[in-house]
C-alpha cells in the first residue's frame, strides 16, 4: 500500500484511533450497532479505513436530503450564494449521450489514499489521517488554492468572505480552503458522517464503514455487488465507491 509523506503530522493530526467496536441494547434481543469509536486519548492508526459506498439506483433525482444534512451539520449556507458559498457535497447528474439514460450522485472529497490536494500544499495544511480521512488545517492554509487547482473531483471551496455561526466541530475561517471532512467529529465519536444518517431515513443509499474491516457491513457489499472508483485511472484509491454507475 502507498503511504504518503506528512511533514510534522503530530500538529496537524485531528486525535483519533480505531478502538472498541459500540454496541447498544435498546430491547431484548436488539443491538443498534455502531462504527467504530475510539477514546480520546489515542491516536488514529492504519488498522482502519475509514470509506464510503454510494448506490447510485437509490439515489433519488429529487432528492437532496445529504447535501442539505451536510449544510446544517457543519454550518454551511445552503447555497444562496453560489458564486461564494462553500458546498461540501453536491448532487451532479450524469447522461449516457447514446441511451439518453439520466442518472444523479452524491459528489465529495473521495478522501484518496493518494491524495493530490495534500501532495501539492506547500504548508502542509492539507493532509490525510492514517485512517483515510483527508482534512484541512485552517491555522496553516495561506489561501493559495493549490489543492484546488489539484482536485479532479472539484471537490474543495474556498472562502471568500467573513463567516457567522460557525459550528465549534466544523472551524471555517474567511481566506481558507475547505472540503467534505466525513463529519471527523462524528466518526471519531462512533457516529456515521450527516449526509448517511439522513440518506438511510428513507432511501438508504449511502453506507459508512471500514473497508479494511472484511466484516463491515461496506466491504461486504462491495464483495458482493462491487463498486466504482471515480477517475480509477488517476490511481488515486478513493475511499468513495459508488454502485450503478
Amino acid at each position: 500500500m502507498k503511504t504518503e509523506n506528512i511533514t510534522d503530522t503530530s500538529k496537524r493530526k485531528f486525535l483519533g484511533g480505531a478502538a472498541l467496536t459500540a454496541g447498544i441494547v435498546i430491547a431484548p434481543g436488539v443491538l443498534l450497532q455502531t462504527v467504530q469509536a475510539k477514546p480520546d486519548d489515542q491516536p488514529v492508526t492504519n488498522k482502519v479505513r475509514w470509506g464510503m459506498l454510494i448506490d447510485t439506483n437509490k439515489c433519488a433525482d429529487d432528492c437532496t436530503d445529504c447535501v442539505t444534512a451536510c449544510n446544517t451539520e457543519n454550518g454551511l449556507t445552503g447555497f444562496e450564494r453560489p458564486e461564494t458559498d462553500s458546498q461540501w457535497i453536491r448532487k451532479v447528474t450524469l447522461k449516457d449521450k447514446q441511451t439518453g439514460h439520466v442518472k444523479t450522485l452524491p459528489v465529495m472529497c473521495q478522501h484518496c489514499e493518494t491524495a493530490p490536494c495534500a501532495d501539492v500544499c506547500p504548508t502542509g495544511a492539507s493532509f490525510k489521517r492514517e485512517d483515510g480521512i483527508v482534512l484541512v488545517d485552517k491555522h496553516i492554509c495561506i489561501g493559495c488554492r493549490y489543492c484546488m487547482m489539484a482536485c479532479p473531483y472539484k471537490a474543495r471551496s474556498f472562502v471568500h468572505e467573513d463567516l457567522t455561526d460557525q459550528k465549534d466541530h466544523a472551524p471555517r475561517g474567511k481566506g481558507t480552503v475547505e472540503s467534505c471532512t466525513m463529519c471527523v467529529h462524528k466518526v471519531d465519536k462512533g457516529e456515521s458522517p450527516a449526509c448517511v444518517t439522513a440518506c438511510n431515513k428513507e432511501h438508504k443509499a449511502m453506507y459508512f464503514g471500514d473497508l479494511n474491516d472484511a466484516n463491515s457491513d461496506i466491504s461486504k457489499r462491495l464483495k458482493q455487488y462491487g463498486g466504482k472508483q471515480i477517475r480509477a485511472d488517476l490511481g488515486l484509491n478513493p475511499g468513495v465507491r459508488y454502485q450503478g454507475v
